[in-house]
């Protein structure tokens, strides 16, 4: 069973967490990302905290990506930002990497229903929403 990690803020995150399942009450901003990348949880969870200019909200999805690290992103209007237990059991995914979607994190899936299916070890192709 992999490891979860309920994080206020990515911040929080250390290598010791290597490979858990971090959810965070963070924006998916490029600032969030590098303590992602840092740490390599299996995949994290972010707010896409309304998205911002250029998609500044979600450009952690990208840069975890290249680095071959899982992402999704929550809806600010499903969970509240920078409050970790409300993207676990309010949100809802609105964007995933390739990296998550392999592991079976769909868009429109609660977020809760991802993270315990993938924690469990539920095979991607029966993960739903």
């Amino acid at each position: 069973m992999t490891s979860l990690r309920v994080v206020d803020s990515i911040t929080e995150l250390t290598s010791h967490d290597a490979g858990c399942i971090a959810v965070s009450g963070s924006h998916g901003g490029r600032s969030a990302a590098h303590y992602a990348i840092a740490a390599r949880p299996l995949l994290s969870v972010f707010n896409d905290a309304g998205i911002g200019k250029d998609g500044a909200g979600i450009a952690a999805l990208a840069l975890l990506q290249a680095e071959g690290l899982a992402a999704a992103i929550v809806g600010h209007d499903s969970a509240r930002i920078g409050e970790a237990a409300s993207t676990l059991h309010d949100g809802v995914i609105c964007h995933a990497n390739a990296a998550a979607q392999a592991l079976g994190v769909a868009v429109g899936q609660s977020c809760d229903a991802a993270v315990r299916r993938l924690a469990a070890g539920t095979p991607p192709a029966t993960i739903g929403a």
